[in-house]
Formats: C-alpha cells, structure tokens, sequence
C-alpha cells in the first residue's frame, strides 16, 4: 500500500490532514508517528512539528488475492489475479497456463483454494464478504452443465416415477441444482446425507417406485442399474442354475469359480457383498 506523511503541529492535526487528503476513515488506515512535536527554545527555536506516515489498509480482497498469488507460487503453478470487488462479494479470476493444475477435478482445487481465501479475506471483520475464485470461466460453464444436468434427471424421475439421486457435491454445485428445479412444478428437491458425501435427490410428484435411481454410482453407461441386473445374474432362461445355489445366488462366489479364473484366491463374492451394503 501506498504510504505518505504529513506534518502538522500536533500528531492528531497531522493525523487528520492526512486522513482527509487520502479520503480515508480511521479504521482504514494504519498510523505510525514519525516525530512527536517539540517546542524548542526561546523565540521557538529549535522547535519541531509532529510527522506521521498514514498507510491505507488492504481490503480483505487485496489480502486474499495476494494469498492466493502466494499460494500458487508455492505450489510452482505459474499465475497471476485480478481482483474485482463490489458490493460487499469479492471475485479473484486466476490467469495461468496451467489451468487444469488450478482447477483440479471437477473444480476440487480452486473450491479448496476459495475456501482458503474466505477465510482470509473475512479475517478481523464484522461484516462476512462473499469470496469467490474463478479460472478462465470456469465457474459459469459448470454451472451451465449442472442446470442441463438438473433438467435431464428431473425430466428422467418424471417418466420413470422414480427418485433419482445424484453423487455427492460440493455446497456450490447444489445450490445449482436447487435452483435449477425451484420453478418445476413436477419435481421437487432435498439436500440428504452428511458432509462431504451430501448429495441431492429429485423426488417426483407422480412417484410410484420408491427403489431410488442412483446417478454416477449404481448406473453402468447404458443406463441399467446394476443392482436390477445383479439380481438376475443367476438365472438361466427363466430358473435359477444349480450351481449356483451353494453361492447364494451366484457362481461368482464359489470355491471352483475361483480357482477357474486364476486370481489366486480372490474370493470375488466380497464385491457382492459391498453392493449389497451400499443399497
């Protein structure tokens, strides 16, 4: 921050001639007494004025975007900021040519990173500012992916009268998809399970099977639930094969079936069992 001094004949004169020319309060600004006035001699001689040097504090932004720079530059990811606050919200948008680095998945790191730098930019204040950092507009094409995303499930509980469940996301991301489905009027959505693994679910109004769809976890590519599929592993046109009852159910868990596949003594039916303890 830019630093001048002034002189006046006492502190608090030089103070306030110097608080008035930067157009600052006094809670904006740092003071530091240079020189405490003196009276001198006779006639005044020899006699000095007070000296003080007035400092303009940082703005939680300005702290928080050069933590965020210093950050980086710890982390050897070449970047820079630009800093735009209004409003009582602070917006640090991250220039760099590593831009993967700063995001992470699915934005992972530059969430990881805002948090920080919340909480740096809301030191010492009474009053909570809205910290958000961006990289090359990342923040508003996920949010655009994430209001398709909430139209698409919301039109798939409505046709198969299903709940559907989305993975785990970040308080930002649901908020989204909150927002997206405010206005349907088919739909509605709640916000279920703990920290980090909270997660949204859209529940239909026309819902007529409570076994809930689950995105992301139990959905293969083609859009079967594994769990509907698992079911029918061990029939065969219609019956249950022999085999496969001493397994409860599957030949993937026998002895035998091990030994054929070669993994020298993987018993396979645990990953059956881990299915079944997440439903």
């Amino acid at each position: 921050m830019e630093a001048n001094e002034f002189v006046a004949k006492t502190v608090e004169e030089a103070v306030e001639e110097g608080l008035k020319s930067l157009g600052l309060s006094r809670e904006q600004a740092d003071v530091e007494v240079l020189e405490e006035p003196t009276k001198g001699g006779l006639f005044g001689i020899g006699s000095k004025k007070a000296k003080v040097r007035i400092t303009a504090k940082a703005s939680g932004g300005e702290r928080a975007a050069a933590f965020v720079e210093g950050l980086f530059e710890l982390l050897s990811i070449p970047a820079t900021s630009t800093l735009e606050e209004k409003d009582g919200a602070v917006v640090i948008n991250v220039i760099t040519t590593a831009s993967s680095s700063v995001i992470g998945y699915r934005g992972e790191v530059l969430d990881a990173v805002q948090t920080l730098a919340g909480a740096v930019a809301n030191t010492g204040k009474t009053e909570y500012s809205r910290v958000v950092v961006d990289c090359e507009g990342y923040r508003s094409k996920r949010e655009e992916t994430l209001r398709n995303l909430a139209a698409k499930l919301a039109d798939k509980a409505v046709r198969t009268g299903r709940k559907v469940t989305l993975e785990p996301m970040t308080p930002f991301e649901r908020r989204v998809i909150h927002s997206a489905l405010a206005d349907n009027t088919e739909v509605k959505t709640v916000s279920e399970g703990k920290e980090p693994s909270r997660y949204i679910s859209i529940i239909p109004n026309n819902m007529r099977n409570s076994r809930p769809i689950r995105e992301g976890r139990d959905r293969n590519d083609h859009g079967y639930d594994r769990r509907d599929r698992g079911n029918d592993r061990g029939r065969r046109d219609g019956r249950y094969d022999r085999r496969d009852r001493s397994s409860g159910g599957s030949s993937y868990g026998s002895k035998s079936a091990v030994k054929r596949s070669g993994f020298g003594g993987t018993y396979l039916g645990n990953s059956l069992k881990d299915n079944k303890d997440e439903q």
